[in-house]
Protein backbone atom coordinates (compact mmCIF):
# COMPACT_ATOMS: atom_id res chain seq x y z
CA UNK A 1 0.00 0.00 0.00
CA UNK A 2 1.42 3.37 -1.04
CA UNK A 3 1.75 6.13 1.54
CA UNK A 4 0.40 9.62 0.96
CA UNK A 5 3.98 10.80 0.42
CA UNK A 6 4.49 8.21 -2.32
CA UNK A 7 1.18 9.16 -3.95
CA UNK A 8 2.15 12.83 -3.79
CA UNK A 9 5.46 12.03 -5.51
CA UNK A 10 3.62 10.05 -8.20
CA UNK A 11 1.25 12.96 -8.81
CA UNK A 12 4.19 15.37 -9.13
CA UNK A 13 5.88 13.01 -11.59
CA UNK A 14 2.62 12.58 -13.54
CA UNK A 15 2.15 16.35 -13.74
CA UNK A 16 5.69 16.84 -15.09
CA UNK A 17 5.16 14.08 -17.66
CA UNK A 18 1.78 15.47 -18.78
CA UNK A 19 3.16 19.01 -19.10
CA UNK A 20 6.06 17.72 -21.20
CA UNK A 21 3.67 15.81 -23.48
CA UNK A 22 1.50 18.91 -23.88
CA UNK A 23 4.52 21.07 -24.75
CA UNK A 24 5.69 18.49 -27.30
CA UNK A 25 2.24 18.30 -28.84
CA UNK A 26 2.04 22.09 -29.14
CA UNK A 27 5.55 22.28 -30.63
CA UNK A 28 4.67 19.55 -33.15
CA UNK A 29 1.53 21.48 -34.02
CA UNK A 30 3.52 24.63 -34.74
CA UNK A 31 6.04 22.67 -36.81
CA UNK A 32 3.24 20.98 -38.78
CA UNK A 33 1.73 24.39 -39.50
CA UNK A 34 5.05 25.68 -40.80
CA UNK A 35 5.44 22.65 -43.04
CA UNK A 36 1.99 23.08 -44.57
CA UNK A 37 2.33 26.80 -45.12
CA UNK A 38 2.61 27.61 -48.80
CA UNK A 39 1.96 24.10 -50.04
CA UNK A 40 -0.79 23.74 -52.60
CA UNK A 41 -3.77 21.57 -51.65
CA UNK A 42 -5.39 20.41 -54.80
CA UNK A 43 -6.99 17.25 -53.53
CA UNK A 44 -9.91 17.03 -51.16
CA UNK A 45 -8.44 13.89 -49.62
CA UNK A 46 -5.38 15.81 -48.46
CA UNK A 47 -7.56 18.51 -46.94
CA UNK A 48 -9.73 15.93 -45.20
CA UNK A 49 -6.67 14.16 -43.81
CA UNK A 50 -5.25 17.44 -42.57
CA UNK A 51 -8.56 18.36 -40.91
CA UNK A 52 -8.73 14.93 -39.27
CA UNK A 53 -5.18 15.24 -37.94
CA UNK A 54 -5.97 18.71 -36.56
CA UNK A 55 -9.08 17.39 -34.79
CA UNK A 56 -7.09 14.49 -33.33
CA UNK A 57 -4.38 16.84 -32.10
CA UNK A 58 -6.93 19.20 -30.56
CA UNK A 59 -8.71 16.31 -28.80
CA UNK A 60 -5.42 15.02 -27.40
CA UNK A 61 -4.49 18.52 -26.24
CA UNK A 62 -7.86 18.85 -24.49
CA UNK A 63 -7.41 15.43 -22.85
CA UNK A 64 -3.92 16.34 -21.62
CA UNK A 65 -5.16 19.68 -20.29
CA UNK A 66 -7.99 17.93 -18.41
CA UNK A 67 -5.57 15.36 -16.97
CA UNK A 68 -3.21 18.11 -15.79
CA UNK A 69 -6.13 19.86 -14.07
CA UNK A 70 -7.12 16.60 -12.29
CA UNK A 71 -3.57 16.04 -11.06
CA UNK A 72 -3.20 19.66 -9.92
CA UNK A 73 -6.55 19.47 -8.09
CA UNK A 74 -5.32 16.33 -6.26
CA UNK A 75 -2.01 18.03 -5.39
CA UNK A 76 -3.90 21.05 -4.03
CA UNK A 77 -5.84 18.72 -1.71
CA UNK A 78 -2.58 17.73 -0.05
CA UNK A 79 -2.14 21.37 1.00
CA UNK A 80 -5.68 21.66 2.35
CA UNK A 81 -5.72 18.26 4.05
CA UNK A 82 -8.50 16.92 1.86
CA UNK A 83 -6.49 14.41 -0.13
CA UNK A 84 -7.95 10.92 -0.09
CA UNK A 85 -11.48 12.01 0.84
CA UNK A 86 -14.42 11.48 -1.49
CA UNK A 87 -15.73 14.77 -2.88
CA UNK A 88 -19.28 13.44 -2.83
CA UNK A 89 -19.74 11.61 0.50
CA UNK A 90 -16.64 12.72 2.44
CA UNK A 91 -15.50 9.18 3.29
CA UNK A 92 -11.96 7.97 2.74
CA UNK A 93 -11.25 6.82 -0.81
CA UNK A 94 -10.11 3.21 -0.84
CA UNK A 95 -6.32 2.86 -0.79
CA UNK A 96 -6.31 0.46 -3.76
CA UNK A 97 -8.25 3.06 -5.76
CA UNK A 98 -5.75 5.79 -4.89
CA UNK A 99 -2.87 3.49 -5.82
CA UNK A 100 -4.47 2.84 -9.20
CA UNK A 101 -5.53 6.45 -9.76
CA UNK A 102 -3.91 8.90 -7.32
CA UNK A 103 -6.00 11.79 -8.68
CA UNK A 104 -9.30 9.98 -7.89
CA UNK A 105 -11.86 12.30 -6.35
CA UNK A 106 -14.63 9.79 -5.62
CA UNK A 107 -14.72 6.59 -3.60
CA UNK A 108 -15.72 3.41 -5.43
CA UNK A 109 -19.31 3.54 -4.16
CA UNK A 110 -19.89 7.11 -5.34
CA UNK A 111 -18.08 6.46 -8.65
CA UNK A 112 -20.30 3.42 -9.29
CA UNK A 113 -23.44 5.46 -8.56
CA UNK A 114 -22.26 8.22 -10.85
CA UNK A 115 -22.31 5.86 -13.84
CA UNK A 116 -25.92 4.82 -13.32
Amino acid sequence: MASHEELHARLEKDRTHLLERLQTLKADSVNAGETREGSPFGKREEEATEAFELEKRMALERQLTDSIAEVERALAKFDTGGYGKCEHCGREIESHRLEARPQAKLCMTCKAQQRI
